[in-house]
């Protein structure tokens, strides 16, 4: 599903227009991005987490020449999935 169809979907369940629903996921998208990228961590209950990870520095290798380099430290952004949401994807069998 991409963004489009994304509005669709929220527009069938909500009497807001497309219009509207765009510009609230892409300032929620936005906000999200603007406080993981100050290393706040974001919690939708229910949802999930987003937030700032540290990545270690490593070795790597060049695929290329197969040749040893350096992999520098550095932050990626990252996502958590809450119960909900697993339950959701993969409810508990009984």
């Amino acid at each position: 599903m991409n963004k489009g169809e994304l509005v669709d979907e929220v527009a069938k369940k909500t009497s807001l227009t497309k219009k509207q629903i765009d510009a609230v996921i892409s300032a929620t998208v936005d906000t999200i991005m603007d406080a993981v990228a100050e290393e706040d961590k974001v919690t939708l209950v229910g949802f999930g987490s987003f937030e700032s990870r540290d990545r270690k520095a490593r070795e790597g290798r060049n695929p290329k020449t197969g040749e040893k380099m350096e992999i520098k430290a550095t932050k990626v952004p990252a996502f958590s999935a809450g119960k909900l949401f697993k339950e959701k994807v993969a409810p508990p069998s009984e």
